[in-house]
């Protein structure tokens, strides 16, 4: 049920044409959560407005500002642990190489090479393997379980949009 032009009017304080508040009433009948919401709106538009008591304001700015100053000694405090921190885990996991590559920069090279070529050689391993799994897999697996698993797979991604489109949608209601 689309609710937006009507959650829309009643949200909104301007004049509606007597066909809109016709479906809107229309509507009403057949909707609880834009009653509730029309029922809301009835119940704080019908309360008098209180002015706040004298010296209210006089008050409130020292707070106000005292708390702001507290919000950003905290947010300056936490940015300051945050870097240290950084640099810290940083120096924990850099540090040695470095200080290895200043006392004898020849052998932190040839350590650097020879982790580069076992990098490059387990990745053409892992290729090597993978291809042939990948040829030989077909013949391996039956067109039924072939089917299956693309059913399976389908059936998650439904259910994964309709997740996300639940999620993401606009709230319904107050």
């Amino acid at each position: 049920m689309n609710h937006q032009p009507f959650e829309d009017w009643l949200l909104e304080d301007e004049p509606r044409t007597v066909q809109q508040e016709r479906e809107l009433q229309i509507h009403l009948h057949s909707c609880t959560t834009c009653a509730a919401i029309a029922d809301s709106n009835l119940a704080l538009h019908s309360r008098r407005l209180v002015a706040p008591a004298p010296g209210f304001t006089e008050r409130f700015r020292p707070r106000l500002s005292a708390w702001r100053r507290e919000q950003l000694r905290r947010q300056a405090l936490g940015t300051i642990v945050l870097v240290v921190a950084g640099l810290a885990f940083l120096y924990a996991l850099a540090g040695p190489s470095m200080q290895e590559a200043i006392r004898s920069p020849a052998a932190w090279l040839r350590d650097i090479t020879v982790y580069l070529v076992a990098l490059f050689t387990f990745l053409s391993v892992f290729g090597q393997v993978g291809g042939i799994l990948l040829r030989n897999l077909p013949g391996l697996v039956p067109p039924a379980a072939w089917f299956a698993i693309f059913v399976a797979g389908c059936i998650l991604g439904i259910l994964w949009i309709v997740t996300m489109r639940r999620l993401a949608g606009a709230p319904q209601g107050v």
